[in-house]
């Protein structure tokens, strides 16, 4: 069976099942702590947080189904030309399908444009096949 997959910009509608995906993964990792995403008030407002010029956060659905998303924006004012892969989560059924490799696409696509020539990114130790999976994307650690 054909999946229909698409990868588009966050809507405001959008924050309440991405805040719920990211806290379902992350504590599928063992990483629902204090101080992380999980935590973050950021979390259930990706909207709003990604409005900024130098921010972008895209979403990811199968058949119409929200299924993770990824986020990208200005690190620190210090440091003008580096960006940061932010709160990159994909829900169980959508891994392995190339979903993260558009996500991420998007993201670096927006980030040239706005003229970044790095990013950084944390992640957790658990999470082993993000690891594997940034490290395929350019990513050292």
């Amino acid at each position: 069976m054909t999946h229909k997959i698409e990868i588009r910009p966050i809507q405001k509608k959008d924050n309440l099942r991405l805040a719920q995906i990211i806290r379902q993964v992350l504590t599928e990792h063992k990483a629902n702590l204090e101080g992380t995403a999980f935590t973050d008030v950021e979390t259930d407002c990706l909207y709003e947080t990604y409005k900024t010029k130098k921010g972008a956060y895209f979403v990811a659905l199968i058949d119409d189904e929200i299924v993770g998303g990824s986020g990208i924006a200005l690190l620190n004012k210090d440091f003008p030309k580096t960006c940061e892969l932010q709160k990159t989560y994909l829900l169980p059924e959508a891994r392995g399908l190339k979903i993260g490799d558009k996500l991420i696409e998007s993201c670096f696509n927006f980030a040239q444009k706005q003229g970044f020539k790095n990013c950084y990114l944390e992640t957790f130790a658990t999470m082993k096949r993000a690891h594997d999976f940034y490290l395929k994307k350019g990513f050292v650690f």
